[in-house]
């Protein structure tokens, strides 16, 4: 079973490996590229929030950190566009990293339900501050140095840099899943006042989660910075980026490790097609839904869910029946018609 999975680990790596290669059109290799962003985000969002039950709101905070960190840095250091500056990507998941330290001290301190609140109004903090500071360029934004790539070729290091990003999210998501860490938050997720009886450091795990979470979402924020050029604050620090983060991981499935993956790529994916085929830049939002509207309804627990729910229900169903199948049928008495 478990080469199985592995194997389909690999032939999902591969398609999405030659993409770029076999569909050359840059509109298609563009949404490419935001879709294997938000993969990565909604992955690393999932492996925080998904596993612990936390739902955070407020996770647009690490993007903007590392988009305003690759931005920064490239300027301040004078770098030359290149593909050198793709060695800033890291750095931007690093600072989120740092930054979620203390975020998550502050708003982890409360339960569930004050918890979102709480990443909400510390999301607006850093937006305002975003908009009103002078080194970060206030609403007029910054510009980082450009790229000078051919068209044909400009999405394709940044769709292999965002495929190594949703790589390394997907690779701790299933670690920490798989970990004595991992089940911890699973813990917390199903009962925080048991976990904590039993021994868990409630504080120290929920914390620490929440930390590992901001670095592939640092790391996507910086990477978004770089294929753009130039970041405004309103776009970096957005709260339409939290709702569809934690939308992509209620479609797939929350907590699942393939279900925000999938979320991310079916929702991105339609919404960037729609914007870039349709001149209604709000159609996308009447699709998105409609589709969570059908899965709320049909599969509550999320596509991934909905579909292990079947496969299990399938499997006892028939291991239930093959005893029966399998046992010798009693002899017929007279008189009884067979």
């Amino acid at each position: 079973m478990s080469r199985t999975k592995n194997l389909w680990w690999v032939i999902a790596v591969a398609i999405f490996a030659v993409f770029p290669i076999v569909v050359t059109n840059p509109t298609y290799t563009s949404i490419g590229v935001y879709t294997l962003l938000f993969m990565a985000c909604a992955t690393s969002w999932n492996m925080f929030s998904g596993y612990s039950g936390y739902i955070a709101l407020g996770s647009s905070v690490f993007y903007g950190t590392g988009a305003y960190t690759m931005a920064l840095a490239s300027i301040h250091l004078h770098m030359a566009p290149g593909a050198a500056m793709f060695w800033l990507v890291p750095l931007g998941g690093l600072v989120a990293v740092v930054v979620a330290i203390p975020v998550g001290w502050l708003a982890l301190r409360v339960r569930r339900h004050t918890f979102v609140v709480i990443t909400i109004a510390i999301f607006f903090i850093f937006q305002l501050g975003a908009i009103n500071f002078s080194f970060t360029g206030g609403t007029a934004g910054l510009s980082l140095p450009f790229v000078q790539w051919g068209a044909s070729y400009y999405n394709v290091p940044f769709y292999y840099v965002a495929l190594t990003i949703v790589i390394v999210a997907t690779i701790i998501s299933a670690l920490v899943r798989r970990s004595r860490f991992g089940l911890q938050l699973l813990a917390i997720r199903d009962d925080e006042d048991r976990a904590l009886g039993l021994g868990v450091r409630v504080g120290a795990v929920k914390l620490s989660g929440f930390a590992l979470s901001a670095f592939a979402i640092g790391m996507a924020g910086a990477l978004y910075a770089m294929f753009q050029g130039q970041i405004y604050p309103q776009f970096v620090f957005d709260p339409t980026f939290d709702v569809s983060v934690a939308l992509m991981s209620f479609f797939g499935g929350l907590g699942t490790l393939t279900g925000p993956l999938l979320g991310a790529l079916v929702l991105e994916s339609a919404q960037q097609y729609l914007t870039v085929t349709y001149s209604n830049g709000s159609l996308y939002l009447i699709v998105f839904g409609a589709l969570f509207l059908l899965v709320i309804t049909f599969m509550p627990r999320g596509v991934v869910n909905y579909f292990i729910d079947r496969r299990r229900r399938a499997l006892a169903a028939s291991s239930a029946a093959s005893p029966a199948s399998s046992s010798p049928q009693p002899a017929p008495s007279v008189g009884t018609l067979v």
